[in-house]
């Protein structure tokens, strides 16, 4: 019998996070991040996630291929690639082996690079790819809650680590206007069958910033994320696809719609994406099961 539901007892060290954080302690979006997965089945890493009820969490394994091996789980199921946990669990490796601040990253995705200047992290995402959308501005619209004037143009599924639905807006009052019926919203569907958007309303280089939205569907609710890496980084290949060759520089605002600010620093530069943001450790447990 596991050790989740019986049997030997174990202590499990973890340390919780916030990642793409601002000035305050208290913003960005959360993460628990397990010291020593190893031993853990898929079952039991599924349990914890779900016991923490974050957005994402993470466990640290050994990798022959990598500085450590990470898997990444929703409540709900287990991600390939997500950018929060990415980063704030490069911040665990990089203070529990103390190998500086270059690291690697062995996920389902791939090895993803990681590099710090001070507690500002920063991953290479995976060359990305896109494919065009479906449906029309005005389905597209409805599923959003929107009107069809505030769908801007070429919204993509774009895939650097995990494919998401990348929406372009008209303008910047648009953004908190969005209200996704859930029962529309659902029907879009990603490669792995998930449904996944971003919302954003990019300022142009004069201004360099961005201001974004992701959401996700959680049981028959959509739920708002407080601030999305990989969703960063398909915006990056947004950018790849609708302005090839162009180097791109954006600051990224996420997460006042749910009262979590937070900023995600995007570079996309001769076709590469970079993500970044600042990670702060909040505190640390044990827990014994």
């Amino acid at each position: 019998m596991s050790a989740v539901h019986g049997g030997p007892r174990r202590s499990l060290d973890f340390r919780i996070l916030n990642v793409f954080a601002q000035e305050g302690r208290l913003t960005g979006n959360p993460l628990c991040v397990f010291e020593d997965g190893t031993g853990l089945d898929a079952a039991q890493m599924q349990a914890l996630a779900r016991q923490f009820n974050l957005s994402e969490t993470t466990f640290i394994l050994p990798s022959t291929r990598a500085n450590a091996h990470v898997r990444i789980f929703t409540p709900s199921y287990e991600m390939p690639f997500a950018g929060h946990p990415t980063l704030g669990t490069a911040h665990v490796v990089r203070a529990l082996q103390q190998r500086g601040d270059a690291l690697t990253l062995e996920m389902k995705a791939g090895v993803i690079p990681v590099s710090a200047t001070g507690d500002r992290w920063t991953l290479s995402a995976n060359a990305p790819r896109w494919r065009e959308v479906a449906e029309s501005r005005s389905q597209l619209a409805h599923m959003l809650g929107l009107a069809e004037a505030d769908i801007g143009e070429r919204a993509l599924w774009v895939n650097a680590g995990k494919e998401q639905l990348v929406v372009p807006l008209a303008s910047r009052e648009a953004v908190p206007r969005a209200r996704p019926l859930a029962d529309a919203f659902t029907r879009l569907r990603s490669e792995d069958g998930q449904s996944m958007a971003l919302v954003f309303a990019d300022g142009g280089d004069a201004s360099g910033e961005v201001l974004a939205r992701f959401f996700f569907p959680s049981g028959a609710a959509i739920l708002e994320d407080p601030a999305t890496g990989s969703a960063c980084a398909n915006l990056g290949g947004w950018f790849v696809a609708t302005r090839p060759g162009a180097d791109v520089r954006r600051t990224v605002h996420q997460g006042e719609q749910v009262a979590r600010p937070s900023t995600l620093f995007l570079t996309v530069q001769q076709g590469s994406v970079r993500v970044g943001g600042d990670v702060i450790e909040l505190g640390r447990g044990r827990i014994e099961l």
